[in-house]
This record gives structure tokens, sequence and C-alpha cells, in this order.
């Protein structure tokens, strides 16, 4: 993505954005993120893997995307819980896993009871897993993302109710 002038013109990379623009499709090689997007100093840059729907395996190599305001893509089930009262959010960008360790028994299922804090949950970001606690205590009537799942900040992923 190239820097948003102010004048709208068209504008040129610099060695430094080209080769920041480098370190992050490095950064997705070497972890499990789909994409990453940050601004700094008025340069907002966004890199992106490439997913096919109908491969098992997600694209080899990275790809630089526009940062334009697009229109929102088709709704995903769990958006219509975004204003749930008892919707956990993903407090981060990562991939989400339901058990400590693949073949294990997940942390929870639907209608299991749950404590205050009790992990949910796993998200792995940057090769940390992340336990995601329960906010509060309750009965899980829904897991929204299934294992393994690339989740967004704030997607949610649990009702508790």
């Amino acid at each position: 993505m190239a820097r948003q002038p102010d004048d709208k013109s068209a504008a040129k990379f610099s060695s430094e954005d080209s080769a920041l623009i480098r370190e992050l499709a490095l950064l997705l090689d070497e972890t499990s993120l789909t994409e990453i997007e940050i601004e700094r100093d008025g340069l907002r840059v966004r890199v992106a893997r490439n997913i096919s729907i109908a491969a098992a395996m997600p694209a080899q190599a990275a790809t630089i995307v526009s940062t334009q305001p697009v229109a929102a893509s088709a709704a995903t089930p769990a958006a219509g819980f975004a204003n749930h009262p008892g919707m956990v959010p993903s407090p981060m960008v990562g991939t989400a896993y339901w058990a400590p360790e693949p073949g294990a028994k997940p942390f929870i299922e639907v209608g299991a009871k749950v404590a205050a804090g009790q992990t949910l949950l796993i998200i792995e970001a940057m090769k940390t897993m992340n336990q995601i606690p329960s906010p509060r205590a309750g009965t899980v009537t829904q897991i929204l993302v299934e294992d393994g799942q690339p989740v967004e900040f704030g997607e949610p992923l649990v009702i508790i109710e």
C-alpha cells in the first residue's frame, strides 16, 4: 500500500516502505496469521495471505492488498451474535484451538458448565498460545468458531448463558 498523501496524487514507495512490506510478508510466512495491518507515520500497510476456500492448505505467497475501505463481505454465522449478552469476544487476532494439543479433550463443549476464569479455548498469536478465560460462570450454549480457525479481534467465540 502506498502512502496516502493529502493531495491524493500518486505516491511512490521509499526503500524503507518496501523493506517494511517485505518484512511483514516474511512475518506472515513465519506465523499462522492470514493478514497483518499496521499504520505508522501516515503509512497504512495491510499484507494478507491468499487463501483458497477449496484448498486445504494456505497459499505459499503473501499478497499486498489495498487498505481502502471495502464493502462488507458476506456475514459470517458468528456475526449475528455480536450483540448477544453472553458473547465472549476474541481479545486478539490469531488461530483458535479447542484443546491444549491435537487429539486432546477440548476445554469446553456445548452444554458444559463453566466457572469464571476457566479456560474456554486458546488462541495462537505469533507462536504464543494464549488461554482465553471465561468472563463469567454459566453454561456454554454455542461455540462459534471451528478448531484451527483464524479469528479476528472482537470476533464472537463462544456464547455463555
